[in-house]
Order: C-alpha cells, then structure tokens, then sequence
C-alpha cells in the first residue's frame, strides 16, 4: 500500500507542471478582433548634398493607436528595411473629407487622398476603398499604370515631404524616403524621378540637385536629366528659357516686358519640345490675373492660350489691361491645370464671389483656340483635374465646410456627371 501510494503522488507531481501549461495556453490563444500588427520601420536616406535626414527619425504616419507594433525587420546592412502599410480595420474609418490630390492610372482606376488618408476606385470614381491612414496631408500622387504609384505627404517641413509608393495597387504602401521640396513630382520609371529641379534614381531614397538660371521664378520642371524649363524674371521684364545639357546652361525661348510681380509658375511638359507655362500674377478683391502659353517647337513659337486679367489683380502677365482680341478663361482666379497631350489641356477656373465658383475650360489644339464650357459647380476650396485621356477626365471640387464632390466626363468636357460626394468636414470644435 505505502509502495502504491508513494507511485501515485510521484505520478500526481510530474502531471502538476503540465496542467499549469495547459491553462495558460488556453488564456493565450483566445480569439481577437484586433487587426494584424501593422510594422511601423522606416528605411533610411542615404545623405546627399540635398538628402532629407534619415526617415527611421520621422514616425510611421501609418501608425494608429489601435495597431500593434512588430518587432522591426533588419536588412543585410543593419537599417530598418521598408514596411508596408495598410488602413487598418482595428479603429474608426478615417473620414474621406477634403481631397486634396487626385491622380488617374486610366479611365476607370484612379487614386485620391487628404488628411490622414488614400483611397482608390476601380469604376471611375462612384465606389472608393480607403487603403491608407495615417498621419500628414497628401500633397501629391503620381501613378505610371494601375499597380505602381506614390504619394507624398505634409510632414511640418515645407522642404521635407514624405514620400510613399505602392507596387501592388495601393494594397500596401511603403514609406521609401522623403522628397526634397513641394514640386511637381512625376516619376518616369521605378527608380528615376524628378520634384523642381531635383532628381533620384534610386526611387526616392536619396536625392541630387540639378542647377537652376539665375533670377528663377517659382520651380524649375525637369522632364529628364537634361531637358528642362524655367521662367526668370528681371525689373520691367520675364523670360521663359530652356536646359538641354542638364541646367549647365539655359536659353532664352521668350521674353516679354510686364511690370508686374509674377507671384505663381506652373510648368508641365508632354514631350520633349513641348511646354505649357502658367504665370500668375496680381490678386486683390478674391481675384489673380494669369497667363497661360504653350509651345510645340522647343520654345520657337509661343500661343498665348489665356490671359486672364481682372479688376482685382491688374493685367494678365505679360499683356496691358485693356488689350482686346486674347482668349480668356472663366471665373476670375486660376483653377488646376493639367495637360494631357500637346494638343489637349484642360484648366478650371474660380470665381470666389459667385454662387457655383467652379468652371472648366479646355482647348483641342495646342490652344489656338480656348473653349469654356457651360458646367457650373459649388465649392470654394482647390479644384483638382485629372485626365486618362483627351476624353475622359475627372474633376473634384473642394470646400473647408461642405463634401468634396467628384464629376467626370466622358466626351472631353463637353458634359459631366456627378460620380462621388466624399464625406463631410468635421465642423471646428469651439
């Protein structure tokens, strides 16, 4: 007896450790509504003469206060490898409230985004998916096709932009460095792109200056590293010049005499020798004169496209105030611009004073002639244009207090639809 109750309380203690396991086991592997973690490591900038500090000292814009954070993944050298981001399911949609971008990938997948958010449509705008949230404003988004597009994102440095990009359709973005300025970003590969006059060939994680003339006006746009465009101005004068070797030296394409103040240039190129060059001038009483040019020829020949002078802000620059026989654009406040082909250009146009503050304008052939169309919309925030082709483009309306609105036409602006109201602004806390 004392033989078998010896025997049972040896079998009862080596039993003990594993009943004790097989609870807590039990408490570990509860079911959890939680989301996936979401990793929150950065990659690094390699320093350059104009390179941002490295990104792994920047926070995760992606991170919520629901996600749960995962040990980082090391590459071979020791820097946090990129880590792709999603929206996450784990805390409140973030609302879709004034869009602030807009790009197109064609005529029925595109992406826009705003505060704290990115989100993509497969059906030309009705249906959007929210994909990405997360701190910052987006500044911009930039697609080649439908699976491989960046955006940039307001970090509080007016000279530092995050910079995010997707290879899968915007399912996951990763944070790959930062842009060094707020210039038009266009990428014209995976690796190679160019924001003013800076260029990376590495996709975005390092950074070099190209030069700019003397006397610059606004960004300089590089369409390659050795083509490109800028406007300079001098007392009573401006001119439009020209890089071919790369800003080692730049040519005058266009000069003209103005004594105005050119407060705003926009440039965009479809080819080569082709340029579009917007110059904004005066503003008072809620209205800015502008001119908008166009060249085919490498800066030969100009077509004034359209100069805009008002009451408030003086001629359109470039022009005298009582100059007859220039084509003018609707509103009395420049819109978006965006150009499509070196034919086809699309600009919407503002009139802060008038009840549908929102016009669109557009010309088929190189702007020897302007055609303002008859569609009239709300909204007193940014307009944003965005086009797949010379027939299909979307047009966004904006306003601090009411829903962002999208409509698209299907015919080159001749008649729009409206596709999507985007969610309401939340009213200011008091």
């Amino acid at each position: 007896m004392i033989r078998t109750h010896a025997r049972k309380l040896l079998l009862i203690a080596a039993l003990f450790p594993l009943l004790l396991a097989g609870c807590g086991g039990r408490s570990g592997s509860a079911p959890s509504d939680s989301a996936p973690p979401v990793s929150t490591a950065t990659v690094a900038a390699t320093a350059t003469p104009i390179a941002s500090p490295a990104s792994t000292d920047t926070p995760d814009p992606s991170a919520s206060p629901s996600a749960s954070a995962t040990p980082e993944a090391t590459a071979g050298d020791g820097e946090a490898s990129p880590s792709p981001v999603a929206a996450s399911s784990a805390h409140p949609r973030t609302p879709m409230t004034q869009v602030t971008a807009l790009r197109l990938a064609d005529a029925k997948t595109g992406w826009a985004g705003g505060l704290g958010w990115i989100a993509r449509t497969d059906d030309g705008g009705k249906g959007w998916q929210l994909q990405y949230e997360g701190d910052g404003e987006v500044n911009q988004l930039f697609a080649l096709n439908g699976e491989r597009a960046w955006a940039t994102l307001k970090s509080g440095d007016p000279a530092q932009y995050i910079l995010l990009h997707t290879t899968d359709g915007g399912r996951h973005w990763t944070k790959v460095g930062k842009a060094p300025n707020g210039g038009f970003l266009h990428f014209i590969s995976d690796s190679e792109a160019y924001s003013a006059n800076a260029r990376t060939t590495d996709g975005g994680r390092t950074w070099t200056k190209l030069p700019a003339p003397a006397g610059i006006v606004g960004d300089a746009y590089y369409r390659d590293s050795r083509n490109g465009w800028a406007v300079t101005q001098t007392k009573g004068q401006f001119s439009f010049v020209r890089t071919s070797d790369g800003g080692r030296t730049w040519v005058q394409a266009m000069t003209r005499t103005w004594e105005g103040e050119i407060s705003g240039v926009t440039i965009r190129s479809t080819g080569k020798s082709d340029a579009w060059i917007e110059l904004d001038g005066g503003y008072g009483m809620t209205q800015r004169s502008y001119s908008l040019f166009h060249t085919a020829d490498g800066g030969k020949h100009w077509t004034t496209v359209i100069a805009k002078g008002t009451a408030g802000g003086g001629p359109a620059p470039g022009f005298k105030t009582a100059e007859e026989g220039v084509p003018s654009n609707a509103g009395n406040s420049p819109g978006a611009l965006y150009v499509v082909n070196p034919t086809v250009a699309f600009m919407s146009g503002q009139c802060q004073a008038c009840d549908k503050s929102n016009t669109m304008g557009h010309t088929t052939n190189g702007g020897k002639t302007w055609l303002n169309g008859k569609a009239e919309f709300g909204g007193y925030g940014e307009p944003l244009v965005a086009a797949a082709d010379a027939k299909h483009v979307w047009w966004i309306t904006t306003d601090n207090s009411e829903p962002s609105v999208m409509y698209t036409s299907s015919d080159g602006g001749a008649h729009w639809t409206k596709a999507h109201t985007f969610d309401k602004p939340e009213a200011p806390k008091s």
